[in-house]
């Protein structure tokens, strides 16, 4: 099948089609400048995972309570979703961006950072924790997905899936979501990562994915443009509250 009209099938399906398919990260090439683009979004289906949106501090990407006063438990729903370092760029649904950060800062490596986390504690969900890593470091780009899920068999330990990716073609992305549909318990994203779009301008890709979120539980997207050459990165953000 052509990849592009994969793409769109895959885009259709899990995200267009799909009421529920959670927080997701989409990292690809852009068709109309030379960057790469790192989309993340949230969503929420109760109060408190609603109560939220994006903020950016120079390169960094983080959420924070639009109504603190409602804030139960920050622990799951309070963190830096993108980080960086020379070269590398970082972006997950939860505290663990900043645990590979530091892993990486004093030369680990990306899986022995995320060796030391599990799945998010939030029974009967058991949410995935999805993370990936851009690196175009020496001219070599390189993409590394993990997902972190709850093992079928006992929910108390982690199933660990890493894949890696030598490039994408321009105008497309691949993609993660930490679910796969609206239920009780929300059932987890299972596979390897979706070819997806990556068409368009920032502004253009951020319309296509928000727009394409289901509307009453969309809470926030960013993007994230580097540009190919290792040059300064420029965050874009659409905010529901």
């Amino acid at each position: 099948m052509d990849t592009t009209k994969l793409a769109q099938e895959n885009f259709n399906r899990h995200i267009g089609q799909n009421k529920y398919p959670g927080r997701g990260i989409v990292v690809g090439k852009s068709s109309s400048s030379d960057s790469w683009n790192i989309i993340y979004w949230i969503m929420g289906r109760s109060d408190s995972s609603r109560n939220r949106r994006f903020v950016v501090e120079g390169s960094t990407l983080r959420t924070e309570p639009v109504n603190p006063s409602l804030v139960i438990d920050p622990s799951l729903i309070i963190y830096e979703a993108m980080l960086e370092l020379p070269g590398i760029y970082l972006v997950s649904n939860g505290a663990q961006t900043q645990i590979i950060h530091q892993a990486l800062s004093r030369g680990a490596t990306f899986e022995s950072a995320l060796d030391t986390c599990q799945h998010e504690p939030d029974a009967p969900h058991f949410t995935p924790r999805i993370s990936t890593m851009l690196n175009i470091k020496n001219g070599s780009p390189s993409l590394t997905f993990s997902i972190l899920k709850a093992n079928i068999a006992d929910s108390q330990l982690t199933d660990r899936f890493i894949f890696r990716y030598p490039t994408v073609a321009t105008g497309l992305g691949l993609g993660i979501t930490t679910y796969r549909g609206d239920d009780n318990p929300i059932p987890s994203f299972i596979g390897e990562p979706l070819i997806l779009p990556c068409e368009g301008s920032a502004d253009d890709l951020l319309d296509t994915y928000w727009n394409a979120l289901n509307s009453e539980n969309r809470v926030a997207i960013a993007l994230k443009q580097i540009d190919i050459n290792q040059g300064p990165s420029k965050i874009f953000v659409r905010n529901r509250f």
